[in-house]
């Protein structure tokens, strides 16, 4: 049954998820050179811009998702290599800096919540997200940013697990390879997430 985008994204049950769209990750002070040449590539930090822009006037909740450390460590379990890489430079997204900043063109606005957290690699792992969706009414999150094969995928599952449908606006995310990340959005996200893009979305809002 082909999916009705414009209820499935309705204003009063949505919210838009960013995932790590931060100044240390694919902005100007990125620790991850290929992954913010990959997202400049789609294009993911003005798509996203779009989105959380006509979001807002709507009265979307935006969400921004951010990973960030404390200066001591306390809170981070160093258990793969993705988070072992990140710490290699130790001033590198500390809680406060500007690397850990949200990027200026998504700089969030007085509705908007910011929701960090210090271990993982999913936004729901010992943060307030899930229970801030809850609180919202919120039944369907749109999930924008990086990367595609890690963070927006754990995003993906781990918010299916809990009860949401998820869309993805394959113009606001990205990864590494771009080819692998095609890839997953072909072959994984459709069997757990609505596929869309950022002007099908504008469409179906303005519906």
């Amino acid at each position: 049954m082909p999916i009705d985008l414009a209820d499935l994204t309705r204003p009063a049950h949505t919210a838009v998820l960013t995932m790590e769209i931060q100044r240390g990750v694919v902005g100007d002070l990125s620790a991850f050179p290929q992954l913010a040449d990959a997202a400049a590539r789609v294009g993911v930090i003005p798509a996203t811009a779009r989105l959380v822009s006509t979001a807002r006037s709507l009265g979307v909740k935006v969400i921004h998702c951010t990973a960030e450390f404390r200066p001591d460590r306390a809170g981070t379990a160093v258990n793969c290599q993705l988070v072992a890489a990140a710490l290699r430079n130790p001033d590198h997204m500390l809680s406060g800096t500007p690397s850990a900043e949200i990027v200026p063109e998504l700089a969030p606005e007085p509705t908007d919540l910011v929701c960090p957290r210090l271990s993982g690699v999913s936004p729901f792992n010992g943060t307030s997200l899930d229970t801030w969706l809850r609180n919202l009414g919120v039944t369907t999150v749109i999930a924008t940013g990086v990367s595609v094969n890690l963070g927006v995928l754990g995003l993906a599952i781990e918010a299916v697990n809990l009860g949401y449908q998820v869309v993805v606006p394959r113009d606001a995310v990205a990864g590494l390879p771009a080819a692998y990340a095609d890839a997953v959005l072909d072959n994984t996200f459709p069997l757990i997430a609505t596929l869309t893009t950022v002007d099908a979305l504008l469409a179906a809002w303005s519906a």
